[in-house]
């Protein structure tokens, strides 16, 4: 199965939801913040590891406090991914904090700053 596959874009997809939906209603951690949101997940295509990319709204604090608490919790992330996927093996799952939202709304703050001194 090639990395960019139809199965394997599926199977990422999947992957995302799945994960989406065990943060928002499983992970019972307090270091999980609550504006936790998975941004993407790149499934190996031997199915043996994924990367998960994490977005958290809060500081450099929470963000960390949120990785570790998923890190804990992945026993009980895997388990339920085997439960609602049939896939051959359940990767393992490395969470990735994502900033590219807050770049966003950094640069976006950014512009505004400028064309607002533009017309003053």
């Amino acid at each position: 199965m090639r990395k960019n596959s139809i199965k394997n874009t599926r199977v990422n997809t999947e992957v995302q939801r799945e994960l989406s939906n065990i943060l928002r209603g499983g992970i019972k951690d307090p270091r999980v913040a609550p504006f936790t949101s998975v941004v993407a997940a790149e499934v190996a295509p031997d199915l043996k590891t994924c990367k998960a990319y994490i977005s958290v709204l809060g500081d450099e604090k929470a963000q960390a406090d949120t990785i570790k608490g998923l890190q804990s919790a992945e026993g009980y992330i895997r388990h339920e991914l085997a439960r609602t996927l049939n896939l051959r093996n359940t990767p393992e799952i490395k969470f990735i904090v994502d900033q590219s939202i807050e770049y966003g709304v950094n640069m976006s703050k950014m512009i505004d700053d400028v064309v607002g001194e533009k017309h003053e």
